[in-house]
């Protein structure tokens, strides 16, 4: 038996149980794993409930244009449908968002347009604003405002909330969701409250985001705002779609627990998320000391890991951004910006060398022949003997080199490293897994221990 198009395969998503992480906790955690979606993600389910009430209520018509604001997991369900209705999209999102997203929308027909991050909703730059304006000047086209369509929530109520109950025979105690424009968070307990008023619906906020000082005072702070990496949770307002009588608790999780956590689901559990999942699983651990033996905790995994690839899950945006320790050899070059290892043969001549330290803004150049590292030429060394000797430019490398670099292995301690580098030896050499050397000096050592 088939399915007549991939909107068909939109929800019933599996619970899977976690043991690893959660092996310290007294309860059971499951895991709503959402990106069994076709368009990997939980934002499917409303993407196609509003596009099939705003059908029904002639907001738009065949051949139109849909058009909206979008981290880029709405956007794909829209995008979707679209493909299946035969309907234009255009999708504004921010320029903090993932390569990946906006290279899927765009592969699947949509028109991406980029804005700015650090601007206020009402700026005409931002990507509330612009989605806004081009709904009104295309014609027969449909802005969708995921964030105050009660539809978001509805599909929530409607597919979600009883999916759940249905997985757990009704024995859930807590939902969990990592919330941003309210939608899931509000449909899903709500439902779940009808049916159990006990069950405890928990939401899980990013700092930088007002949401948390709102349910805890009713006050919209924007002094609570500020620029954040995490991505698909948190606002800078309060969608419609909140009605905080559904929830019973708000904890924020830090840019760096959940991306950490993040990476720990994938490695340890098997399921490979996004950024949300893992705050949402970090929101669990930090409010495990209220939990108890027979609870059931659902936790809302609300997309697939490869939208964050390029972030999450790499080493280098991990470390920059201080998320992951820097231990090894092989984390220090991970974390800096690659660039090629600049060496010098022993007949060049000092003045090649001198030009090469201008170039590229470096102290330390090993010295190879054949492929073996033989000496070193470091900017001190070459101050030291040019005030004795003013023709020092005119000799070769071999006449005036250093002894060469320790060579160490890839995976060194920095500890160890910090103590090879000295006055006299101002660098270190390895080799990595395909015979590539890389250097590491005592500027990457400070920049790799303060991160």
């Amino acid at each position: 038996m088939w399915l007549n198009n991939i909107l068909e395969t939109i929800g019933n998503t599996p619970l899977v149980q976690l043991h690893k992480i959660t092996k310290d906790l007294p309860c059971t955690v499951l895991a709503k794993v959402e990106y069994f979606n076709p368009g990997n993600s939980i934002k499917d389910r409303m993407a196609l409930k509003m596009l099939e009430v705003a059908e029904a209520e002639g907001k738009i018509k065949p051949g139109g244009t849909i058009i909206e604001g979008t981290s880029g997991n709405t956007g794909m369900g829209l995008a979707l449908a679209a493909c299946v209705k035969g309907y234009k999209c255009i999708f504004t999102t921010t320029d903090k968002q993932s390569k990946e997203k906006v290279d899927i929308l765009k592969a699947v027909g949509a028109e991406v347009i980029v804005c700015p991050t650090n601007v206020e909703p009402e700026d005409p730059r931002s990507y509330y604003s612009v989605s806004k304006r081009l709904a009104k000047e295309i014609p027969n086209s449909w802005y969708v405002n995921q964030y105050d369509n009660l539809a978001n929530r509805l599909a929530h109520y409607e597919q979600t909330g009883p999916e759940i109950w249905a997985q757990t025979e009704g024995k859930i105690t807590h939902l969990v969701v990592a919330t941003g424009t309210g939608g899931t968070i509000v449909g899903t307990g709500k439902y779940l409250k009808e049916k159990n008023p006990n069950i405890k619906v928990w939401a899980v906020d990013s700092y930088g985001s007002l949401l948390k000082k709102y349910f805890d005072t009713g006050e919209i702070d924007q002094q609570e705002v500020y620029p954040y990496v995490s991505e698909g949770f948190g606002e800078d307002f309060v969608p419609a779609n909140y009605d905080m009588q559904y929830i019973d608790e708000f904890t924020k999780v830090t840019d760096k627990d959940g991306a950490v956590m993040a990476r720990r689901i994938a490695k340890e559990e098997g399921i490979f998320i996004g950024y949300s999942a893992g705050s949402c699983l970090q929101g669990v651990m930090q409010l495990k000391h209220t939990l108890k033996k027979d609870d059931v905790v659902v936790c809302i995994f609300h997309d697939h890991g490869s939208r964050y690839v390029a972030k999450v899950y790499n080493d280098q945006w991990m470390m920059e951004r201080g998320f992951l320790d820097v231990n090894t050899f092989k984390d220090v070059v991970s974390s800096r910006t690659a660039h090629t290892l600049i060496t010098l043969l022993k007949s060049d001549m000092v003045s090649n060398a001198i030009e090469l330290m201008k170039q590229y803004d470096i102290e330390n150049i090993p010295v190879f022949d054949n492929g073996t590292n033989i000496g070193a030429l470091s900017e001190s060394g070459l101050f030291a003997k040019i005030i004795n000797d003013p023709d020092l430019k005119n000799k070769t490398v071999e006449e005036v080199m250093e002894k060469p670099y320790p060579e160490v292995d890839f995976n060194t301690p920095v500890e160890r490293l910090s103590n090879l580098i000295n006055r006299e030896n101002g660098a270190v050499l390895s080799k990595d897994e395909t015979g590539a050397y890389h250097i590491v000096t005592k500027y990457d050592i400070i920049q790799g221990l303060s991160r």
